[in-house]
């Protein structure tokens, strides 16, 4: 179908219905993770911890997260993101039942809770990297900045949501009702996921010919159905210098993002004062910015890109956002009212989130058949340093004090905003089958 042909038969928006579904997943996802930050003063009181033992916590989830992102991917590249996420979404609600099912009375409730936020973060570690298998195989390589930006919108919408809906059942109810109601938010996600989401356009109910044939056409010039092309070796992931700049970038963003995710909430509740109801609803400022910059990134990213290359358009961007992060953060702590602190620190989130869809797209398109397991192995650093980050903020506040802890923070977002500088956007990752293996891979510049 020719370019005239496609606009003239307009192409539906299946694609689009894809993206919202994952962007609601994703939003029910961060819910489920950031329930326990903000229920964290009344669960740690009830289970009896210190806020050492919530560090723990807190990193336990995101270990797990971590260590399997690459497993996830290669699982999402091999067998699809349908599955893969379903078994996700069922893993994930089932443990965030289990955790409000731990005794207050229980001795080994702390072991007990490590153990199932560890649970927790395998069944979580399978939401992107297969998301972003799902993107590669849907979406045109033009649209992929935007439908990105719109599936991590929902890292801010599902954060954002759950202060007020937490904090809302917690004080009706208690902090257990509150998860037992993540859980059952996450049931009927299963369900919509079910229902309304295929692996591949052509198998789609909804999908007709026109919209069809302008995905195939947008695709890599190169690039074949998920079967079709081979998946490339570990060895040649691991070992490619783009994966290992993006990882390394991506570190430091999850270091960021995850202060947010894990302390912020504390921070606001405990170090500045807020009660209750005002950190719930401070509490959402970073995670809307987040909602509302990540798409917007997305879309400006897309823009950039077709007009002026990949280097403005991705790199460009991601790199100045990060760099605006750190600027921002590091103001923060020289603001005394905790209320324009919060909006301070939510305009170092929002910066932040408009660097989000450059690093996914550039996954994609870096990996192509094996986007999955690339984004794997990325989103591996960037959970890598949420587990530091959650762990080691506590410690830095303890010897230096909070501000110490966001300075430390500005300065890895800078980091990060720096690697961009070196990153090739144009680079690919191809699988080619030989002789001797049907996994051997090379990289195309």
């Amino acid at each position: 179908m020719t370019q005239a042909d496609g606009a003239a038969a307009k192409p539906g928006k299946v694609r689009w219905l894809m993206v919202g579904i994952v962007l609601a997943i994703a939003a029910v996802a961060y819910l489920d993770r950031s329930n326990i930050s903000i229920a964290a003063s009344l669960l740690k009181h009830d289970l009896a911890l210190t806020d050492v033992q919530l560090g723990f916590v807190f990193s336990a989830f995101v270990l797990g997260y971590a260590v399997t992102q690459p497993i996830a991917g290669r699982i999402a590249d091999r067998y699809g993101a349908y599955r893969t996420i379903a078994i996700g979404i069922f893993l994930w609600s089932v443990l965030t039942a289990a955790t409000a099912m731990i005794p207050s009375t229980f001795a080994g409730a702390f072991a007990t809770l490590l153990a199932v936020r560890f649970l927790l973060g395998i069944g979580e570690s399978v939401i992107f990297p297969a998301s972003n298998r799902l993107v590669a195989n849907w979406i045109p390589s033009k649209e992929r900045g935007l439908a990105n930006g719109l599936v991590f919108a929902g890292v801010g919408l599902g954060a954002g949501i759950a202060p007020p809906l937490i904090t809302t059942i917690m004080l009706e109810h208690s902090w257990r009702w509150a998860f037992m109601a993540s859980a059952a938010i996450g049931v009927v996600a299963l369900v919509v996921w079910l229902l309304m989401v295929r692996d591949s356009p052509a198998r789609h109910f909804l999908m007709r010919k026109p919209e069809l044939d302008y995905i195939q056409a947008g695709m890599p010039a190169t690039a074949t159905s998920s079967g079709g092309e081979q998946i490339a070796s570990w060895r040649t992931i691991i070992g490619n210098r783009q994966v290992v700049l993006l990882t390394v970038s991506y570190f430091c963003f999850g270091y960021v993002a995850y202060i947010f995710f894990s302390w912020f909430f504390v921070y606001l509740s405990t170090v500045r004062g807020l009660d209750l109801k005002s950190s719930g609803l401070y509490g959402m400022l970073p995670f809307i910015a987040m909602a509302l910059a990540s798409p917007f990134g997305g879309l400006i990213s897309d823009k950039l890109a077709a007009r002026h290359g990949r280097r403005i358009g991705r790199c460009a961007v991601a790199g100045i956002g990060m760099a605006c992060a750190a600027i921002f953060v590091a103001l923060a702590t020289q603001v005394a009212d905790a209320r324009v602190a919060s909006l301070v620190l939510a305009a170092g989130s929002g910066s932040l989130y408009l660097a989000q869809s450059a690093f996914w797209t550039l996954s994609a398109d870096l990996g192509r058949s094996s986007a999955g397991s690339v984004a794997g192995v990325m989103n591996m650093g960037g959970q890598l340093g949420g587990a530091v980050v959650a762990s080691l903020t506590p410690v830095i506040a303890n010897g230096y004090g909070w501000s110490a802890s966001f300075l430390f923070t500005a300065a890895l977002a800078m980091v990060g905003a720096a690697a961009w500088i070196f990153i090739d956007p144009n680079s690919e990752l191809t699988a080619e089958p030989s002789a001797g293996s049907l996994d051997v891979a090379a990289v195309r510049h």
